[in-house]
């Protein structure tokens, strides 16, 4: 390939991407404000508090990926 045919590729795949871009902007501005909050039920943004969590979680909960505390990985 030619320098001069890569770049017409390049430039073919940016307008197809700018394509898709616009179409997925039209489709997020065409659903409805309610549709956007169902993950939240509240339609809005989660505020998640800085307080830390309280330590009695994890009484007696292993570590993940790690194995009981009282054992040595392998």
């Amino acid at each position: 390939m030619s320098l001069q045919d890569d770049l017409t590729a390049v430039r073919r795949n940016l307008n197809e991407l700018v394509r898709s871009v616009e179409r997925l902007e039209q489709d997020i501005a065409r659903q409805s404000p309610a549709g956007a909050g169902r993950s939240t039920g509240q339609g809005g943004m989660v505020s998640v508090p800085d307080t830390p969590y309280d330590s009695t979680l994890w009484t007696d909960s292993d570590d993940e990926g790690l194995g009981a505390r009282d054992r040595r990985a392998p």
